[in-house]
């Protein structure tokens, strides 16, 4: 399977934990999508926690994605933006359409389905294990409009992640990479 990191900068890593989801391993059902019908899926984003960042960060983005959707280019489920640099906890379900447990001043960005929210894990029925490429990251600039190539709240997932990673300001990222997947119905 492809490396979703080949292309990006290299830069210092610092640390994410869950108490809902765990490197390396099967998403829970809450974290499954029931948008896209998968059995007890709830479209619940995972609690995180993240200690370590670079002393100088200005804010956090957050974001979840699927490399090995059969689309050509993998589908993003979720990504938040402008989290203040004393923010270090997302709770689970903050993710939500309205998204009242995001911190004061944090924007939900829309997925690939275009929601402003989060979109649990549903990889096709049969079409084998899928990662989930959670990734926190450090930033040294306070909102993502500063950048060069401007993030807006209607931006895509993938406009936030070329932006961020050709701007300069990316200062350490963090990364916890479960998996799901369905059995052919």
């Amino acid at each position: 399977m492809n490396d979703p990191f080949a292309r990006l900068p290299v830069v210092p890593s610092f640390t994410v934990t869950s108490t809902d989801v765990t490197d390396g391993q099967r998403l829970p059902a809450a974290q499954m999508s029931g948008i896209f019908e998968v059995p007890g899926g709830k479209d619940l984003s995972p609690q995180l926690s993240w200690s370590g960042a670079p002393a100088e960060t200005r804010s956090y983005t957050v974001t979840m994605y699927d490399p090995d959707t059969p689309s050509g280019s993998g589908f993003w489920h979720w990504a938040v933006a402008d989290i203040p640099p004393s923010v270090t906890e997302l709770p689970t379900g903050a993710g939500d359409v309205i998204g009242e447990h995001l911190p004061a001043g944090a924007v939900q960005l829309p997925n690939d389905a275009r929601w402003a929210c989060f979109i649990g894990a549903g990889p096709p029925p049969g079409d084998g294990r899928h990662r989930y490429v959670i990734v926190v990251q450090a930033l040294g600039i306070e909102k993502v409009g500063q950048l060069q190539l401007r993030v807006q709240a209607d931006s895509t997932p993938a406009w936030l992640g070329f932006s961020i990673n050709i701007s300069g300001h990316l200062l350490a990222r963090a990364v916890i990479i479960p998996w799901a997947e369905v059995p052919a119905a």
